[in-house]
C-alpha cells in the first residue's frame, strides 16, 4: 500500500478528497443527528470550521481540549477540528460501570485538570453530570463549535506550520487506581504508528472498516478513527451501547455493509459468537481482517467465533490476534493478515515454575491443565523493535524464556503528561518497559500475562488469567467477569483469591465448583471465593478488569456480594 507522507493536516486533508466517508449505524442514529452517511470531505470542511471556533475562543497550536460526549458526528468532528488548528484532543470516557455519579466526576475532573485542559466542550445529554468546579476550564456544549447550516465553511482558519513534536492526542490510561497517567502522542508518533500499522496489516484506501469501539480509547480511536480519516477508507460507526444493548447487530453491520475490518476484545467475541447462534441470512465473506486486541486473547474465544461464522462465509484465516497498547499510539505486534490463529502449547507446570515456554505435543491422552495454549500475536510493527529482558536484570533472553517486553521504535511515546516519574519508570536505555510478560517465538511475541499482577503460589507463577478463564466456564459463573489475585497468607505465603459475578439460584454449588476448578489449576485451594452482583466488578473504561482496585474492595470488604 502507498502510504501518504506528511503531518497529520497533511494527511486529513488529502483524505477528504476521497469519495467515501463514514456511514453510522446503529439506534443513536436519529434524524436529528442528520444523515447517516457523511463524506469525509463535509467531515474535513466542518471541522475546519471548528477549528476557526476554537481559535477564535483564543485557543492556539498547543493547547488542549477536553471532549465529553457520546460517539457521534459532532465528537468525531471535534477531534478532526483540534487536530486542524494544532490542539491536542483529550477525548474523556463516558460514565460507564462507575461506582457512583460523585466517582465519574472526581475522574473526569482529575483529567481535565492534570491535562491542562483550556476548554471542556461536553454533548448536551451529559451536560447534567458534570458542572465547572474550583479550578476547572470554561465549559462549553459542543454544539456551540459545530457549524450551523448556511455557515461558510473553515475559511478562517489557520492551519499552524507542522511541528512533528507537536501533541495530537493526550491518551488517559483507564485505570483509577493511581494517579492520572497522560500518554502523549505527539504528530510523528501517530504518524508513524499510522504508516506502521497499515503496513503490518495490509490496510488500503479500499478498505471498509467497521467499529463501535469507544473514540475515549487508543483501539477506537487510533486504530479505527485516524486511520480511515487519514487514509480516506470507507467507515462504518456505531456506539459502544449499540453494540452492548445487541451484540449480533456487529455482524450485521458487517454483512449489511461489506466490512473488510474490525476489531474488538474477547470478550466482545464471546458476546457475536453466541449472537451469531441464533442469526440467519448474514454475509460475513468480506470480513479479512477480524482483529482480537485490548485484552487477553483466549484461543478457544476465536475458534468458537470461527465455527459460528464459518457457515455465513467467513474464513478460518481472517481472524487477526494482536498486540498493542497506548504508549505506541495503537499498533505494537502483528500477525500477516490472513493466517489465522497459531497458537503454541506449552507445558503449563514447566511455564509457571521456571519461566520456560516448553512446547507440548498435544495428544488424545494430554490433560487440559498441564498445557497453557497461548496465541502467537505475529512481528512487531514497522519500524518498531521487541525485546524480552530479565525483569530484574534487564539482560536479554533466548528465545521461549519468559521475561518483560520492551519496546524501541517511532511509534513510542515521549512519556505521559506532567509524570517525569512515571516517564522515568517506564524507561530503561532508550527502551519502554510494558510491564508485560511475554517471550519470542520465531521472530513473533507471545504474551503471558502482566507483571504486576501474577501470583507466586508454591515456588509457581500462576498467571490470573488461567484461574479466570477457567472459572468463567462454569454454570452459573459471568464469563468474563471473574478476577483472580493474591493476597499474603499463613507465613508471608501468597494465597489465591477468587472474586467470581454469577447468576444462579444454587450459590453453594457455584461456589464448591470454583473451589475445585482453582484447585486444578494452580494446584492449591483458594483461601476465598467470593460471589459477587453482576455488574459489579470494577472495570476500566474500556472494559478491562481492575485486578488491583478489586483486591483493595476485597481487603476493605466493599464487594457487592451475591445473596
Amino acid at each position: 500500500m502507498a502510504l501518504t507522507a506528511g503531518s497529520i493536516t497533511d494527511r486529513l486533508q488529502k483524505a477528504a478528497d476521497r469519495p467515501t466517508g463514514i456511514r453510522f449505524v446503529g439506534a443513536s442514529v436519529t434524524p436529528a443527528r442528520g444523515p447517516s452517511f457523511v463524506p469525509w470531505r463535509q467531515v474535513h470542511d466542518e471541522a475546519r470550521a471548528v477549528g476557526a471556533a476554537l481559535q477564535a475562543r483564543g485557543l492556539v497550536p498547543g493547547d488542549h481540549v477536553a471532549i465529553l460526549g457520546p460517539t457521534s458526528r459532532p465528537l468525531m468532528t471535534i477531534i478532526q477540528g483540534c487536530w486542524l488548528s494544532g490542539i491536542a484532543s483529550m477525548v474523556l470516557p463516558l460514565p460507564m460501570r462507575m461506582a457512583s455519579l460523585e466517582a465519574f466526576v472526581e475522574s473526569t475532573r482529575g483529567r481535565i485538570q492534570h491535562g491542562d485542559a483550556k476548554l471542556v466542550l461536553i454533548d448536551d445529554a451529559l451536560a447534567a453530570f458534570y458542572e465547572a468546579g474550583p479550578g476547572d476550564p470554561p465549559i462549553e456544549l459542543m454544539a456551540a463549535v459545530m457549524p450551523r447550516p448556511g455557515n461558510p465553511p473553515g475559511d478562517r482558519l489557520e492551519i499552524p506550520a507542522n511541528d512533528p513534536e507537536r501533541l495530537v492526542i493526550l491518551q488517559y490510561t483507564s485505570g483509577s487506581t493511581s494517579e492520572p497517567k497522560g500518554v502523549m502522542i505527539p504528530d510523528r508518533v501517530l504518524t508513524a504508528n499510522i504508516d506502521a500499522s497499515c503496513a503490518a496489516a495490509e490496510l488500503g484506501p479500499e478498505e471498509v472498516m467497521v467499529s463501535w469501539l469507544p473514540l475515549y480509547h487508543d483501539m477506537g480511536l487510533v486504530g479505527f478513527l485516524s486511520i480511515p480519516m487519514t487514509v480516506g477508507c470507507q467507515l462504518v460507526q456505531a456506539a459502544p451501547q449499540d453494540f452492548m444493548a445487541h451484540p449480533g447487530n456487529w455482524m450485521q453491520w458487517i454483512s449489511d455493509h461489506g466490512g473488510t475490518a474490525t476489531a474488538g476484545p474477547n470478550f466482545s467475541w464471546v458476546l457475536a459468537t453466541r449472537a451469531l447462534k441464533r442469526m440467519e441470512g448474514l454475509d460475513l465473506s468480506r470480513l479479512t481482517l477480524a482483529l482480537s486486541g485490548a485484552e487477553p486473547v483466549d484461543p478457544a474465544a476465536v475458534e468458537a467465533f470461527v465455527e459460528a461464522a464459518a457457515r455465513f462465509g467467513f474464513k478460518p484465516g481472517s481472524v487477526f490476534p494482536a498486540f498493542g497498547m497506548a504508549e505506541v499510539a495503537i499498533g505494537g505486534a502483528f500477525p500477516v493478515r490472513h493466517r489465522g490463529l497459531l497458537t503454541d502449547d506449552v507445558d503449563r507446570v514447566v511455564l509457571e515454575r521456571d519461566r520456560v515456554a516448553k512446547p507440548i505435543e498435544l495428544t488424545a491422552d494430554t490433560e487440559p491443565d498441564s498445557v497453557r495454549r497461548l496465541p502467537v500475536l505475529g512481528k512487531a510493527v514497522p519500524d518498531l523493535e521487541l525485546r524480552i529482558v530479565h525483569p530484574d536484570s534487564r539482560e536479554e533472553l533466548p528465545e521461549r524464556h519468559v521475561g518483560e517486553l520492551l519496546i524501541r521504535g517511532t511509534s513510542v511515546t515521549p512519556g505521559y503528561y506532567k509524570r517525569p516519574d512515571a516517564t522515568a519508570a517506564l524507561f530503561h536505555d532508550g527502551w519502554l518497559c510494558t510491564g508485560d510478560l511475554g517471550y519470542i517465538l520465531d521472530g513473533e511475541l507471545v504474551i503471558c500475562g502482566r507483571i504486576k499482577d501474577v501470583i507466586i503460589v508454591g515456588g509457581r507463577n500462576v498467571f490470573p488469567e488461567d484461574i479466570e478463564r477457567a472459572v468463567g466456564g462454569l454454570e452459573g459463573v459471568r464469563a468474563g467477569n471473574v478476577i483472580a489475585f493474591g493476597v499474603e497468607g499463613y507465613k508471608g505465603k501468597e494465597t489465591v483469591i477468587v472474586v467470581a459475578e454469577v447468576r444462579t439460584e444454587d450459590a453453594a454449588t457455584v461456589k464448591e465448583a470454583i473451589h475445585h476448578r482453582t484447585i486444578e489449576v494452580c494446584g492449591l485451594p483458594p483461601r476465598d471465593v467470593m460471589l459477587v452482583r453482576a455488574g459489579t466488578l470494577p472495570k476500566t473504561s474500556s472494559g478491562k478488569l481492575q485486578r488491583a482496585k478489586c483486591r483493595e474492595l476485597y481487603m476493605n470488604e466493599e464487594l457487592e456480594l451475591f445473596v
